[in-house]
Formats: structure tokens, C-alpha cells, sequence
């Protein structure tokens, strides 16, 4: 799909985000950014998405530029439209496109009910819990049906019930969608439970220092297996190695 090849960034003031990076995405991967903060984590990101642009370096799409559309995006804050409801909000990408409100709405409950909130259509965010408000932020992003998801440490401020539940339907949400992803983390945990690859960065200026690859199932009942410990433990010395 997309072919980073030697990219760094540098910010006014000197700060070096990130420094000679090349990552390779493929169609349906599930790929973790996995480092400390202040690594080039949502950097890689949002150069990926279209909104920064390297000094250093290239990306290539394979089948060129993609469309409006084509690229899903979700922050670590929901960014919802407050006075608007969890329909509306999931609406509006689509009405950036030209899309009427009839001819959208199947799309818009289908991205919904996707993600758990059959129900809620009509419910503003100050009604919902931070766990349902994350969960319209991702139906918002899948409601344009994108060949590529990037997610950039949208769990974070979660409790763990709620992170682990919806860690568990965004695999779901991953398999049947088919869209490549791209999600941003600094949990070991998280990372080994959801990566297909696990890429880890060194501290700043971000590298990537190496990959590593998961077989585990996705599943819920995977953070019983112990498969998992293992491969937890297979990161966090990796991890410590490079930030050595």
C-alpha cells in the first residue's frame, strides 16, 4: 500500500522528531508504533495521513495519492461535535463529501452499530460515557469505508475495562472491514494483544529500530494465552534494547 522510505522531520527550534525512518504497509495489515513519548510515534502518523509533509525523504503509494476518504483518522480525543448527536457527528464526513443525509444514513447507523451504539443515534456526547464518545470517534472515522484506519493512542485515557472491550471490538471491526491500520501506542500490552506487527522506535530522533511479528489469534481470549506473556516479554526486552 505504502512505502516510507528515509524520512525525517525537524521542527522550527531544532527538535528532530524523527530521523532516516522506512516502514513498509501493506493491504489489511494491523501494524503497532510502538515507543516512549516524544518518539515520532504521531509524527510517522500524521505524515501518513497527509497532514504534515518530511524534509527529509519520501512516501510512495503503490496505487498513488488516496482519495478523500480513503484514509480514516482517530485522535486520542474524540472530537466530537458537542451540541450534535452520535449520528450527526458520524455524519459528517460524508456531508463534507457532497453526500445528502438520506442517501448517507444506512452508512452512518451501519458504522454505528459497527462499533456497539445501535441505540444511541439521537444521544449527544455529554450523554455518553468516554468509552461510547471514543467509540462514534471510530464509527466517524469507518463511516467512508477507508482502505486505511490510523488511531493514533485513542485508548489511553480509558479505564482498563473499557480499554480492554473496545481493544477487542476494534479487532472485530478490523477483520470484517478488511482496511489496513495503523495505531499508535506506548503499552507493551496493548501492542502484543492488537499488532499484527509490532514496529518499535527509538527514542528522539524516532527511528524504527526493528519489527517483530505477531502469530497470536485476534481474539478476546487471547490475553489468556501464554503465547502472549510470551510475546510481552519478547517486546519488552526488545524495547529495552532500543532505547539503549
Amino acid at each position: 500500500m505504502l512505502t516510507v522510505s528515509h524520512v525525517g522531520r525537524r521542527f522550527p527550534g531544532g527538535t528532530e522528531a524523527l530521523r532516516d525512518t522506512c516502514l513498509r504497509l501493506h493491504e489489511a495489515d494491523f501494524i503497532v508504533l510502538l515507543g516512549p513519548s516524544g518518539c515520532g510515534k504521531s509524527t510517522l502518523l500524521r505524515l501518513i495521513a497527509g497532514l504534515d509533509q518530511p524534509d527529509d525523504g519520501r512516501l510512495d503509494w503503490d496505487s498513488g495519492p488516496p482519495a478523500f476518504g480513503d484514509i480514516g483518522y482517530v485522535f486520542q480525543d474524540p472530537t466530537l461535535l458537542p451540541w450534535a448527536t452520535a449520528e450527526d457527528n458520524v455524519l459528517l464526513p460524508l456531508r463534507l463529501r457532497g453526500v445528502t443525509k438520506r442517501a448517507a444514513m444506512p452508512r452512518v447507523r451501519d458504522a454505528l452499530a459497527r462499533v456497539g451504539l445501535a441505540g444511541f443515534e439521537t444521544m449527544r456526547p455529554r450523554q455518553l460515557s468516554g468509552g461510547m464518545r471514543m467509540r462514534v470517534s471510530i464509527a466517524r472515522a469507518l463511516v467512508t469505508q477507508p482502505r486505511l484506519l490510523l488511531m493514533d493512542e485513542p485508548f489511553a485515557a480509558l479505564d482498563e475495562f473499557t480499554r480492554h472491550a473496545l481493544q477487542a471490538d476494534l479487532l472485530a471491526v478490523w477483520q470484517s472491514a478488511g482496511c489496513t491500520v495503523v495505531f499508535v501506542t506506548h503499552s507493551i500490552y496493548e501492542a502484543a494483544f492488537l499488532a499484527r506487527r509490532i514496529v518499535l522506535m527509538t527514542p528522539r530522533p524516532g527511528r524504527i529500530d526493528r519489527e517483530i511479528a505477531s502469530a497470536l489469534q485476534a481474539e478476546p481470549e487471547t490475553r489468556l494465552d501464554p503465547a502472549y506473556a510470551e510475546l510481552v516479554a519478547r517486546i519488552t526486552r526488545s524495547m529495552a534494547e532500543a532505547l539503549r
